[in-house]
């Protein structure tokens, strides 16, 4: 398990894991008033949540699967980066996919955080690419079956 140092400046509870197995960790809406999302509108909603991570770590902000099936709220950059270096507030980008207004209440749980390893890249320019069995096929290129 990775430590990640957090800083709460908001009034709701630390993010922590629903079970033993989950890989993500419920983030909440930190408001001073509710906010209503009308249909196809989008806000950041603030968490009152800054951490930070180390080197070679991200947190993604992502959707929550039950907002999204019941309510058409999810995460319009999901997911979203929180980089190691970012030392901000932890803002989700929700938006409103239903035909209903939708009311973001203070303490909701408006989006999950998963943390993860990743590795940085650096490009070789080449004048060409190796020869694959799919070669340039892509966007349905496999099939539907």
């Amino acid at each position: 398990m990775v430590e990640i140092k957090i800083v709460n400046k908001g009034h709701q509870p630390l993010p922590q894991y629903a079970t033993e197995q989950s890989a993500g960790m419920d983030l909440r809406a930190n408001l001073e008033e509710s906010v209503v999302l009308k249909p196809m509108e989008r806000r950041l909603i603030p968490t009152g949540l800054y951490i930070s991570l180390p080197p070679g770590y991200e947190a993604q902000v992502r959707p929550r699967s039950g907002l999204a099936l019941k309510k058409g709220i999810t995460v319009l950059n999901a997911p979203g980066t929180v980089d190691a270096d970012y030392r901000g507030e932890i803002g989700v980008v929700l938006i409103n996919l239903s035909q209903e207004d939708f009311i973001v209440n203070d303490g909701e749980r408006i989006a999950q955080m998963v943390i993860a390893r990743h590795e940085q890249g650096s490009f070789v320019e080449v004048d060409v690419l190796d020869e694959t069995e799919r070669g340039a096929g892509g966007y349905g290129h496999t099939g539907v079956k």
